[in-house]
């Protein structure tokens, strides 16, 4: 049985994440989406908890999907797990750099551990999960076909929020 490991930061989940997601599960036996806790490099919206939630509440009707968080090297998680591939999304070429660099260290880090780029469908190439909240904290709604319902909900919660703190 292989084991993939689809990690990420998910904040939030979009639906091009889910995307890279159902063409995963065709390729892989069992694939847990891994969120990771400890990203300092990125500010995050949504807590470590609402986000494996709002993904639970996405795969639901995908039994050979598990989620997780985690935190350190990716490496370790996926020893732990008994994983033996990281799948990655690829949106554009500028993706590539940063993902393939990150695919060497993994790499160099445990030689077994393999890393597979998958290409959402072409109408979410633009999306992310940064652009996706700029939108939404500018004002701005009409994302409702790039993200999941719950997600929207979420970033409206968000939003009413920090109006209401701002008040």
């Amino acid at each position: 049985m292989t084991t993939a490991i689809y990690p990420g930061t998910f904040d939030p989940i979009t639906n091009g994440h889910l995307d890279v997601l159902a063409r995963a599960c065709r390729l892989f036996d069992k694939v847990i989406v891994a969120v990771a806790s400890d990203n300092s490099s990125k500010k995050v919206t949504f807590s470590v908890d609402d986000r494996v939630r709002l993904i639970q509440e996405n795969v639901s009707d995908l039994p050979q999907v598990s989620v997780e968080s985690f935190s350190g090297l990716l490496v370790d998680y996926a020893r732990k797990t008994e994983a033996s591939v990281i799948v990655r999304g690829l949106r554009a070429v500028s993706d590539f750099e940063y993902e393939f660099q990150m695919g060497q260290m993994n790499r160099h880090l445990d030689s077994e551990l393999e890393t597979i780029f998958l290409m959402p469908n072409e109408k979410y190439f633009f999306t992310s999960s940064n652009l996706i909240k700029q939108v939404h904290l500018h004002g701005g709604r009409e994302t409702h076909d790039l993200v999941p319902q719950n997600v929207l909900e979420a970033l409206r919660q968000v939003v009413e929020q920090r109006d209401n703190q701002e008040s």
